[in-house]
């Protein structure tokens, strides 16, 4: 046997009894799970398989819940009653585990914190546990890795689940926009609602790729939650037609709930149509071989710089770089570089103020600082030179101001610095930073400085940003 269905729900703890209340605002979304919880039943399934973005998660690996089990309850949410349990397939998870290893995804049982069971896989088995019990349970979280290595993942639940025998349902638990509504606990954000009109569409219509190719940083604007839980149900559903259903979708609080159900139609492996992980690398590439054509000079000097570093140990020179810009070479100003690699940070690193003698010689030093030195980051080796998209930051003067009233995170970087020479600095205009509260903890977090203790002085700056 292998995946005879897969779910993809939200995970509210208000809809749990006992906690909150307004749950006549998304009865849709709790008649919805119920329902899922009575299908799941009907197919007996001997494993389900959960993703959770509550699980434990790191930037560069996916962890997978190790033992023969654990325990969880909502006593935080003001539920101490709704207690869970669940016993883990431990041969699912060893094999998991091992097919990981084998093929080179960085994802297995190692560095487990805590092993409590988290409420985004609570909520999903509450529902199921109110019409079966009889199940196992293999528990993941996500991680900072690439659409890529998720889908690639759910690909090996699928084929783990086939080699063992076993019937196995995936429940990709994740809920969608946490910004929807000025009134919602986020606030607003256009790329809200876009974000769940374009995952809802995909649900509808069982077109799973958008899930992939989705821009992260749309995505992070969104504030969403279950985008790569819903990527590794992608991949075990790999080449396999199915027949999708959205069931359900609210979002009264000002997050959105989905969800969805995909039913197998036909036999597993047989429809290239939805062999989306090579649709997904043709589209990845196809990306990112444009967006280094649109590169302006300011960034492709950059990518030179670090490239040349890298591969050939050395140093350009700006007059390796013929037809610059005059002001690159004839003017001074501080110049911060930025690195991403499938759209998550891989480096950034710049300077408040010039210290080389042209801008193009800073940005060519920064680039290089921001790809090897950045302390937060392993330097970047040469198989990931064509992965990246960098941006170029040049930064006009700091002017000091009296109080936070005069910053704007969209508008302005921040300087946050002590008379002791303690100093933070934040961009402006970045993905997930919309209020100077959060700009400021951010920045003065990098200073090691203390916002409800520390004397501070306050300054801002605009920058040109190069793309």
């Amino acid at each position: 046997m292998s995946i005879v269905a897969a779910f993809a729900v939200p995970h509210p703890p208000l809809i749990i009894p006992g906690v909150g209340s307004g749950k006549e605002k998304i009865s849709a979304t709790i008649a919805a799970y119920d329902e899922v919880g009575r299908r799941i039943a009907e197919l007996a399934p001997d494993t389900v398989v959960i993703s959770s973005p509550h699980a434990i998660m790191y930037a560069d690996y996916i962890h997978i819940s190790p033992g023969r089990g654990a325990r969880g309850g909502f006593s935080m949410f003001g539920a101490p009653q709704a207690r869970y349990e669940v016993t883990y397939d431990q041969e699912f998870v060893r094999a998991l585990a091992c097919a990981c290893q084998q093929e080179g995804l960085s994802a297995g049982c190692e560095g487990e914190r805590d092993p409590t069971l988290d409420h985004g896989t609570m909520i999903p088995l509450h529902f199921i546990q109110r019409h079966t019990k009889d199940f196992q349970v293999v528990r993941m979280g996500i991680s900072g890795l690439s659409p890529k290595d998720h889908y690639h993942m759910g690909m090996l639940v699928q084929r783990v689940a086939r080699e063992l025998g076993r019937r196995v349902v995936y429940v990709a638990s994740g809920d969608l926009s946490h910004k929807l509504l000025e009134s919602g606990p986020y606030g607003f954000a256009p790329e809200g609602p876009q974000f769940d009109e374009k995952v809802t569409q995909a649900f509808s219509t069982g077109d799973l790729l958008p899930l992939l190719t989705m821009d992260r940083g749309f995505a992070e604007r969104a504030a969403e939650c279950g985008l790569r839980s819903f990527q590794i149900m992608a991949g075990a559903l790999d080449r396999t037609a199915i027949k999708p259903e959205l069931l359900s979708y609210e979002g009264p609080f000002g997050v959105g709930y989905g969800v969805a159900a995909f039913t197998p139609v036909g036999k597993e492996g047989a429809d290239e149509s939805r062999a989306l992980l090579e649709q997904y690398e043709a589209f990845h590439k196809a990306d990112l071989a444009r967006r280094k054509a649109a590169e302006d000079p300011y960034v492709s000097l950059a990518r030179l710089s670090l490239e040349t570093y890298v591969r050939e140990r050395r140093r350009i020179t700006p007059d390796e770089k013929p037809g610059l810009p005059a002001e690159l070479l004839s003017t001074r100003a501080g110049a911060f570089v930025s690195l991403k690699k499938d759209g998550e940070l891989r480096g950034c690193i710049g300077t408040i103020a010039p210290v080389q003698d042209s801008l193009a010689e800073e940005i060519c030093a920064n680039a290089i600082s921001a790809g090897r030195h950045d302390p937060r980051f392993p330097p970047v080796t040469a198989s990931e030179l064509d992965e990246l998209v960098y941006d170029v930051d040049v930064l006009g003067a700091p002017e000091p101001v009296e109080s936070a009233d005069q910053l704007d995170p969209k508008r302005y970087g921040v300087i946050v610095s002590t008379a002791d020479g303690r100093r933070g600095l934040l961009l402006p205009d970045l993905d997930g930073v919309d209020t100077v509260s959060e700009q400021l903890r951010i920045a003065a977090g990098k200073g090691h400085i203390d916002l409800r203790r520390d004397d501070c002085a306050l300054e801002r700056f605009e920058v040109v940003r190069h793309t």
